[in-house]
């Protein structure tokens, strides 16, 4: 496959995982798409599934060999594990603890918040659970 029609893949599959389903995610794995290369925009696929909260893509995508961990650039920045605990995906959120996903890891190349710090934010308690449980830790605050 040469470089153009990778590039059009890519595309389509992180589309596919901010959008679509898992079928069409399918389809776009078994015609070669990388389940961890991010498009033109800096957006990956896990990432895109995740800030939607699409658990079975975000498993899928980790079956299929993307990094749990990497951080989307660009437009949508983050870590994945922090886009689903922003918005209170919980299934997301322990499908990529299952799949590797580092709990304790900040966002914007680790000077920003953590996975917890925006649950908390976002007053998910129940996402909040499922990260202390996975061994978050609340950052220390100033007395």
């Amino acid at each position: 496959m040469n470089r153009r029609q990778q590039k059009k893949l890519t595309k389509r599959l992180v589309a596919a995982a901010s959008y679509g389903s898992a079928a069409e995610v399918t389809a776009l794995l078994r015609s070669g798409a990388h389940p961890d290369k991010a498009d033109g925009a800096g957006s990956t696929p896990l990432y895109g599934a995740s800030v939607r909260g699409a658990a079975d893509i975000v498993r899928q995508l980790l079956a299929a060999g993307a990094s749990p961990d990497t951080e989307s650039t660009g437009l949508t920045e983050g870590t994945p594990l922090c886009a689903a605990s922003c918005w209170g995906h919980t299934e997301a959120v322990r499908a990529l603890l299952a799949g590797g996903a580092d709990p304790h890891l900040r966002e914007d190349h680790g000077t920003g918040p953590a996975p917890l710090e925006w649950a908390e934010q976002g007053s998910h308690a129940e996402t909040v659970a499922v990260l202390l449980a996975a061994g978050a830790r609340p950052r220390e605050r100033a007395t």
